[in-house]
């Protein structure tokens, strides 16, 4: 068996020693860049996609509080309109009490 200068031996995974060609040798090099490139991508966009939703989920707390102080400043005008108008009777009663009298 004759073996070609473009062979090339290569341990695997399993440590079993295989013949690559150059070709062969070269893609794999470089698809084991390309996949690593990948993961690499991956890790980044998962941290952005992390920070992104913490965003979200501040924006959210921070509207969510925003929220319940404009239903709260709502039911105190109410509540402030509400006595302003009993108030509003209390005199005209007093008034009408006072014509009575007079």
């Amino acid at each position: 068996m004759s073996m070609d200068d473009d062979a090339m031996f290569d341990v695997d995974d399993l440590n079993k020693i295989r013949v690559l060609d150059n070709e062969t040798s070269t893609k794999t090099a470089q698809l084991k860049e390309e996949c690593k490139d990948f993961i690499d991508k991956i890790d980044d966009f998962q941290t952005i996609v992390g920070g992104f939703i913490d965003l979200m989920d501040n924006l959210s707390s921070e509207v969510e509080r925003e929220k319940l102080k404009a239903i709260g400043a709502r039911n105190m005008l109410k509540s402030m309109a509400k006595q302003r108008e009993s108030q509003q009777q209390q005199l005209v009663g007093l008034i009408t009490r006072e014509e009575n009298s007079t």
